[in-house]
């Protein structure tokens, strides 16, 4: 037996956990017509497969038709889930995993113009500021239609076969019961907090009801929301009592914080460059003080963490969430004694700001996850090793490196640079960015042990490569900033890629104009900040910053709001000309014709980059494909068996911003979808 405190099993009630490692509740958006199907499935089996002991499913499966979901949740009030989760049950069992699901009425964390345009519910009428809605003060026939929903909601997971239940409690409308500021309520729901208790207590005695005493009921709770007038922390450690006391709750999973702004949430579900497990000592506390089973994530990124945690008695159960988004197989790999080849993650956090744009969890350097029914977490070896050039050593071209290797292939890698990293070795010269280089020294590191040989210092040419005699050739050269982008002046204008290399001096008075709304904009914004300018960072779109999303977002904002700095939206950098020893920056805007002129010491300019494609269109010529990619082929999984030009002696593949600016996320998808079939 495995003395590891992570290994460990525990027992919850009637129910042996194989380990202390689970995921915690969370909603990916894979969800189809709102219901767990095949790609949703494939998720959680693939983090079963890996060792995981507990897979919690569904952050916010509602439970009412007035809790619409506020990003594709999966719908607890239909019937037809039950079919759908027993498959998914079924299949994590097989791996020995336990599955549990999150329910919850969403409260005022919704909206009225999705699902059924019913009004959102709420304590009161207080508005919950992320999505903007002016909830319906609830009525007594709410109160009982919705404990009644919460009951057919858990006895249908009953039926499918779940291990057990947790109900949700933070920022949603159980704790805005708890609350003094969100509790507006007249009669037994509100006054002291037995009173503001009445409602959780109401919900867990009509699903005990339903489900029995032995069926596995838990709460993921805000032990304190630390809001003004809100849910104190010794509030948090009564309600944790006084549900240990009611003999209903078997388990806790602490939160601390609240998520109806984006900088709350952010402080709730931290990201690169905050503290790593900022509320393990509270969660620890509660499971002192309480007594009951307690679970607990907030950014425990990597194994060391989550072993202190457990070892330290502060918790049961450590929820490493994020991270088995980044690699499935951590629990696996640390009982093969591999933990050196956990893919790390990296905090981007591209996986939740996503969802929060209403789009789907991807993580930044797993272009698998989430699409476990085509891309392979394991890589399967070729059956014929070929010789493979990459040329470019950032992020996609060492995900193509790494995937060839792990084939079987020889590959060799061109890097111009001294070292490898690509745009990321810009990133990480913002300090709360620095985790970012993960994504390359893990590559390094899976390179490396496969005998990978890597050529630095050089510029590759048309003769280099062909000198290689390879089979394939992949072109991950990236790009370089786009700088011709107004009517005139663009000799007088820098870049952010300037700003953040050093090559430019940040100026005293500056505009920033931000035409990609990405994170170099940003990263360079508070260069220019911290070195004192007056900036003003000047965007033609109608919301700041779109690609970096709200999560990211909020760092740069904390560090940009106490600086001389103005942000304008949609207005148009036109052109610039010289003013003495001073630029004229000439401004518009897209809405009309409307024009005026700022004199500043200096103008940056950030619009993406353009393709570094001179070798691609060299090679092109003397490859069989001549560069043709078969999409159908591509998409599909197959191999790439265009041969256009039988005097070809080699295929040639870009990708990345070789190909388009796009970003870190992309061009790894490019490497895996290609490499994995060629």
């Amino acid at each position: 037996m495995s003395k590891d405190p992570l290994l460990q099993p525990y027992a919850l009630k009637h129910l042996t956990l194989k380990n202390r490692i689970m995921t915690t509740s969370h909603e990916p958006a894979y969800p189809e017509d709102g219901l767990p199907k095949d790609r949703y499935r494939a998720y959680h089996v693939e983090r079963a497969r890996g060792g995981v002991a507990l897979t919690m499913t569904a952050g916010s499966a509602v439970v009412s038709r007035d809790s619409p979901p506020a990003f594709n949740n999966i719908l607890a009030y239909r019937d037809e889930v039950v079919p759908w989760m027993k498959k998914l049950v079924d299949e994590c069992h097989d791996h020995g995993c336990a599955v549990m699901i999150q329910l919850t009425h969403l409260g005022w964390r919704t909206n009225w113009n999705k699902g059924d345009w019913l009004p959102s519910l709420a304590p009161s009428a207080l508005r919950e500021p992320a999505h903007r809605a002016f909830p319906k003060v609830m009525e007594d026939w709410d109160i009982a239609r919705i404990i009644t929903d919460y009951a057919d909601a858990a006895e249908r997971m009953q039926a499918a076969g779940l291990d057990g239940i947790e109900l949700e409690a933070y920022g949603h409308l159980m704790d805005a019961f708890w609350s003094p500021r969100q509790n507006t309520l007249e009669g037994a729901y509100n006054g002291d907090l037995a009173a503001r208790m009445t409602f959780s207590l109401d919900v867990l005695r009509a699903i005990r009801e339903r489900v029995g005493p032995d069926f596995i009921v838990g709460l993921r709770y805000t032990a304190d929301d630390l809001a003004t007038n809100g849910i104190t922390s010794s509030d948090g450690v009564e309600i944790g009592k006084r549900l240990r006391d009611s003999g209903m709750v078997d388990f806790l999973n602490v939160i601390r914080g609240r998520v109806d702004t984006d900088a709350s949430l952010t402080d709730v579900i931290p990201v690169q460059g905050m503290v790593s497990a900022p509320h393990l000592d509270f969660a620890g506390r509660i499971r002192a003080e309480v007594g009951l089973p307690t679970f607990h994530a907030a950014r425990i990124p990597d194994v060391a963490t989550a072993r202190h945690a457990v070892a330290s008695g502060q918790l049961d159960m450590v929820g490493m969430t994020r991270a088995h988004m980044t690699d499935p197989h951590i629990v696996a790999k640390i009982m093969a004694g591999r933990e050196d080849d956990i893919r790390p993650c990296v905090g981007a956090t591209y996986c939740l700001d996503r969802i929060y744009q209403g789009g789907e969890a991807l993580c930044i350097h797993n272009a698998a996850t989430g699409r476990e029914q085509s891309m392979p977490h394991v890589i399967a070896p070729a059956a014929t090793p070929r010789r493979v050039v990459v040329v470019g050593a950032g992020p996609g071209g060492l995900e193509a490196a790494r995937v060839a290797a792990e084939r079987g292939h020889q590959v060799t890698v061109i890097e111009a640079a001294d070292q490898p990293g690509g745009q990321i070795r810009l990133t990480v010269q913002t300090k709360r960015r620095s985790e970012m280089i993960g994504i390359i020294d893990w590559r390094m590191a899976q390179c490396v042990a496969r005998d990978v040989m890597f050529r630095f210092n050089t510029y590759a040419e048309a003769p280099d490569i062909t000198a290689l005699s390879p089979d394939l050739v992949i072109i991950a050269t990236g790009g370089m900033p786009q700088q011709d982008i107004l009517q005139g002046g663009n000799d007088l204008t820098v870049t952010a890629w300037d700003i953040l290399s050093g090559d430019a001096k940040p100026g005293r008075e500056v505009l920033l104009f931000d035409d990609a709304g990405d994170h170099v904009a940003m990263q360079a914004a508070e260069v220019l900040a911290d070195a004192g300018a007056r900036l003003e960072i000047m965007t033609p779109d109608r919301s700041f910053a779109p690609e970096v999303m709200g999560m990211n977002l909020v760092p740069y904002m904390r560090s940009l709001q106490d600086k001389d700095v103005t942000m304008t939206v949609v207005r148009r950098l036109l052109s610039v000309a010289r003013a003495g020893n001073r630029l004229l920056a000439t401004i518009g805007t897209d809405y009309s014709d409307h024009s005026y002129t700022r004199e500043v010491d200096q103008i940056v300019v950030n619009h993406g980059t353009l393709p570094l494609d001179e070798l691609y269109f060299d090679l092109k010529p003397l490859s069989s494909n001549l560069g043709e990619v078969d999409q159908s082929a591509l998409i599909n999984g197959h191999p790439q068996a265009i041969r256009t030009n039988p005097e070809g002696r080699f295929q040639l593949f870009r990708i990345g911003d070789a190909v388009s600016a796009r970003n870190t996320h992309a061009a790894i998808y490019d490497a895996l979808r290609l490499m994995k079939d060629l």
